[in-house]
């Protein structure tokens, strides 16, 4: 599991990254509000965990762009801001969790280990543009160029990530993890089944869109005519 640590706080981001790495999470580190956009921006996480207030841009100004531009990765706000007001506007801005400051690593973990255990919070959104295709998420049905089919719920849910992170590289554990969930025992080879059935399901509608495999890494979602 890989998530983004945005924090001004040196210390405890060294403190939280070893303690992550213990329980098998790795952990990439901003210490600004802008290259924490950045990263947010460039590179897929399974989980963020945002601290209100930091330097350049704050975590409220740096969650609200992360969701404009429809990264709808899990956040956990980070803050000494501990008032109900404080609370309810973070979770109505974007955020999926909010812990105060300070707090005992074994709760963050919980926290983390449950809003990953649900596969199917990854966007409540009911139609997916890509490319040549529409997807409508409530329905699983795949359009293009006046062709449609539909999908299982499990292809559905995989197409719909991929949706998500166009033209971005997304490692094998975070599709296992995201459509699957963090709980589920599934095997590497399920994945490269769905991702063949996914193939399949572009060719059925004669999509130009293309799932390339990244060699000993993972799967991308591309538009062939980019």
């Amino acid at each position: 599991m890989r998530i983004l640590m945005i924090e001004d706080d040196v210390q405890l981001c060294e403190s939280l990254t070893y303690q992550l790495k213990q329980e098998q999470i790795v952990a990439d580190v901003a210490h600004d509000g802008e290259s924490g956009l950045d990263y947010a921006l460039s590179t897929p996480y399974d989980l963020i965990l945002l601290d209100r207030m930091l330097p350049y841009l704050d975590g409220m100004n740096v969650l609200t762009k992360m969701r404009q531009a429809n990264i709808h990765t899990p956040v956990i706000l980070l803050t000494a801001l501990g008032s109900i007001q404080d609370r309810v506007t973070g979770l109505q801005s974007g955020a999926d969790d909010y812990i105060v400051k300070p707090f005992a690593f074994e709760e963050l973990l919980a926290r983390i280990h449950c809003i990953l255990r649900r596969p199917n919070d990854m966007i409540n959104e009911s139609q997916c543009d890509f490319g040549d295709i529409s997807y409508s998420v409530t329905q699983y049905k795949l359009t293009a160029n006046n062709l449609s089919c539909t999908l299982s719920k499990r292809e559905g849910d995989l197409l719909e990530f991929f949706l998500q992170n166009p033209n971005q590289t997304l490692p094998r554990d975070t599709l296992l993890n995201r459509v699957w969930g963090i709980d589920n025992c599934v095997e590497n080879g399920n994945l490269d089944n769905y991702i063949h059935f996914l193939r399949r399901r572009l060719s059925q509608v004669q999509s130009r869109l293309v799932l390339r495999t990244i060699r000993n890494v993972g799967y991308t979602l591309e538009d062939s005519h980019d």
